[in-house]
């Protein structure tokens, strides 16, 4: 692997540590109760992370797709195209285990079945032109939309979109999962779209970073603004809870604006990773941080075992303090990054990823 290769799967580590520190805040934060608690500068902070971090680990996952299969793509070798792509499809088969598993035990936020999907259609794709990949991404957007406004958004969800009642039944998973769950695949799937294009372009290498990340921050400034000028102007015609539904950039509903804007805010929060890779990679700290993101399944699994876990065994959980919440994150992810420091030293690969790689 030559220098500027290894230097982009690192800062990808380090992007992907920073997914897992958003999730796990976005996460505690409803888990504990805790939305609507805390000062309006607190809520904030919290929302800022509320539906970038899981978009940017999506993003993330679609980049290591094309990475993992770029050799059976560029050689177009059958036999290289059929283990990549059963490889694919026992990857998905083991997320999608492991996303039902913590959906049993409760966790309605999963994120890992939704991703078993991905890599499922990935291992379709993972061959197909760039084109393909381009001309997809609007068409996903466009049927996403469209069944926003025919369908129910709010089918099988309570009040505050904490619990979905008839998950379980054919029906209520199956619109969960394509429609209106945490993160369904129209238009979830665009992420990973982004990211298996990005994965096969030049635009992570050091000429094209500037490039990249001016793009997708003036791109963020450009769909909050749209989004906030529409829904101010669509006012008189519109209630303000049907323009927001229209128009807003928040992740229910995920609307075009939200899926443009999430794509701009992932971009660049990769674009920053490898100038900071450029810069701190030798540091203890930023390796710290690298060694948790090659661990980022074991650590968003046991964030929700272990972490929420400790949490309900001393009756702490639906506490309703939203400054805990943060703090028990942050402390969270400290305690992740202590680990994967320790666990890096002996072994290459985290204890779930190392199942996964055994099983696929």
């Amino acid at each position: 692997m030559n220098p500027s290769s290894k230097a982009r799967i690192t800062a990808l580590d380090l992007a992907r540590a920073l997914a897992i520190f958003g999730m796990i805040i976005v996460n505690y934060k409803p888990a504990m109760k805790a939305d609507n608690d805390g000062p309006a500068w607190l809520r904030a902070i919290a929302g800022v992370f509320e539906g970038r971090a899981s978009a940017l680990f999506v993003v993330l996952a679609g980049v290591g797709v094309s990475l993992m299969t770029s050799k059976a793509r560029r050689t177009m070798d059958s036999s290289l195209i059929r283990q990549s792509r059963n490889s694919l499809f026992r990857r998905a088969a083991f997320l999608l285990a492991a996303g039902t598993f913590l959906l049993l035990i409760g966790w309605s936020a999963d994120i890992l079945h939704y991703y078993a999907v991905f890599l499922f259609v990935a291992a379709f794709l993972f061959t197909a032109s760039d084109r393909i990949l381009l001309v997809l991404i609007p068409i996903v957007l466009l049927v996403s939309q469209m069944l926003l406004l025919v369908l129910d958004y709010s089918a099988g969800w309570n009040a505050e979109f904490h619990e979905y009642s008839g998950f379980w039944t054919l029906d209520g998973f199956v619109r969960n999962l394509l429609f209106n769950g945490f993160h369904p695949v129209f238009p979830w799937l665009c992420f990973f779209l982004v990211g298996m294009w990005i994965g096969r372009r030049d635009w992570l290498n050091r000429e094209n970073r500037a490039r990249l990340l001016s793009f997708s921050l003036l791109g963020v400034v450009a769909l909050e603004t749209v989004s906030y000028l529409l829904i101010r102007w669509t006012s008189p015609w519109l209630d303000h809870e049907s323009a927001t539904y229209l128009f807003g950039t928040k992740p229910m509903p995920p609307t075009a604006l939200y899926i443009l804007s999430g794509t701009c805010s992932s971009l660049g929060i990769i674009a920053i990773c490898l100038y900071a890779i450029d810069k701190f990679e030798p540091s203890r700290l930023t390796q710290a941080v690298i060694s948790t993101g090659q661990l980022s399944l074991s650590h968003y699994i046991g964030h929700v075992v272990i972490g929420l876990g400790v949490l309900e065994v001393f009756g702490y959980l639906e506490n309703g303090n939203l400054a805990f919440a943060l703090a028990y994150a942050t402390a969270y992810f400290i305690f992740a990054i202590l680990f994967s420091t320790v666990w890096r030293r002996r072994m290459d690969r985290g204890p779930v990823e190392l199942l996964m790689r055994k099983l696929s």
